[in-house]
């Protein structure tokens, strides 16, 4: 080999060593409520509705009880998207801060990823514990419900 070709050899493995290893680097994405720092610390007990959402913003969502009061709820979510396989979210974080019925700030609490789990809200299916088959035990039970009958006697003709 020539020094012209180990050279390019050489950038072509380190080319290569770069191209996998920006297909595995994760794609971050923050979705949802972005929180000032600091922002929480400062809503304490018995704050009007109206200096919440002024230190706060609008929330992400918010619950109404009529005989207790509102909620707001600010929620952070945190997905990687690694190369081709599905985002996974890594981090979610969610405060709740419930008013009672003067509008003043009742309680604070913050609820992470532990605390809570995913249920897809567009499959329009109900998730079931133990519901799920394996790819064999799908295979084999389609394969006996699709079992010709047996002749059961008589004479053959």
């Amino acid at each position: 080999m020539n020094l012209n070709t180990k050279s390019l050899t050489r950038r072509s493995i380190v080319l290569a060593f770069a191209a996998i290893t920006a297909a595995c680097t994760p794609i971050v994405d923050h979705r949802g409520y972005v929180a000032k720092p600091g922002a929480f610390g400062q809503i304490s007990d018995g704050m009007a509705k109206t200096e919440v959402e002024g230190i706060l913003g609008s929330p992400s969502t918010t619950a109404s009880v009529n005989f207790q009061g509102d909620s707001y709820y600010y929620i952070t979510s945190i997905t990687e998207t690694k190369a081709f396989l599905k985002p996974k979210e890594v981090n979610r974080e969610v405060i709740a801060v419930r008013f009672n019925r003067d509008d003043q700030v009742d309680s604070v609490a913050q609820y992470g990823l532990e605390d809570g789990r995913i249920i897809d809200l567009n499959s329009r299916k109900t998730p079931v514990a133990g519901a799920e088959l394996s790819v064999l035990q799908d295979l084999f039970r389609g394969i006996l419900r699709s079992r010709p009958s047996l002749p059961t006697g008589g004479s053959g003709g």
